[in-house]
């Protein structure tokens, strides 16, 4: 599995009719990837005073970030990552260094890290000691993942259901959080190292599909500081 990527990233808020769309005329030119459809869970990396998220809402030309990701449940998943992702003038660059959820369960970050000595677990431990940052957002939501047939590099992801939570920063409940978008709202993502593909540009305008600025982190936070006491509740998963 690549741990080190390069890549330019677009994001659309789509409809629940436009999701459904897109998904039936993709057959031709993408596949659903290895793991089809699964829960993303995000632990976040900030410092007390939330650095890092205010920072990245000023939207500087570089900006970086550090979370630890599980692609599913820990118990039925054989790695988790923690990542390192940066973004320079618009291009995505992302490092992660697999990590073992009984690694997770019984270490701290800094001892995983201390024991590791890849360029990764280097880079990782030094931003974390440079910044102070600690363990601060968990944000989860449900994910289907597609790939291009002919392109390697092409994927395309939709997600619904993002929540998020301050307590409980754990990988046990991805359904438990307080959502941000309406539950016929979908993020749709398109990751490639070059430009779109044309048949794609032209599918998203057929489709009214046009490209947003959204950070999920930001969206979450923003949401949290406009809240006083938000609910916490659970998700019914939308499947498309």
């Amino acid at each position: 599995m690549q741990n080190v990527f390069s890549r330019n990233e677009k994001k659309y808020l789509i409809t629940q009719a436009q999701a459904d769309q897109l998904i039936e005329v993709l057959a031709d030119n993408m596949k659903r990837d290895i793991y089809g459809e699964y829960w993303v869970q995000n632990l976040y990396f900030d410092t007390e005073n939330w650095d890092i998220i205010q920072t990245s809402m000023e939207k500087p030309y570089y900006k970086e970030k550090i979370r630890l990701r599980c692609y599913g449940m820990p118990e039925t998943t054989d790695r988790m990552f923690l990542e390192f992702k940066k973004k320079c003038s618009g291009v995505v660059h992302k490092r992660r260094l697999p990590i073992l959820p009984t690694d997770i369960s019984e270490h701290s970050i800094d001892e995983i890290l201390s024991k590791d000595n890849s360029q990764i677990a280097k880079e990782l431990a030094y931003h974390i000691h440079r910044t102070g940052v600690i363990e601060k957002f968990y944000i989860s939501y449900y994910r289907q993942a597609f790939a291009g047939i002919n392109d390697e590099g092409l994927r395309l992801t939709i997600d619904s259901n993002i929540s998020y939570r301050l307590d409980t920063l754990c990988f046990t409940e991805p359904h438990v959080g307080c959502p941000i978008l309406g539950p016929s709202t979908f993020l749709l993502e398109i990751k490639t190292p070059l430009s779109i593909p044309l048949w794609l540009a032209h599918l998203l305008c057929k489709l009214g599909i046009f490209s947003t600025s959204f950070s999920k982190y930001a969206a979450c936070f923003t949401h949290w500081t406009g809240s006083k006491e938000p609910s916490f509740e659970k998700q019914v998963i939308k499947i498309a």
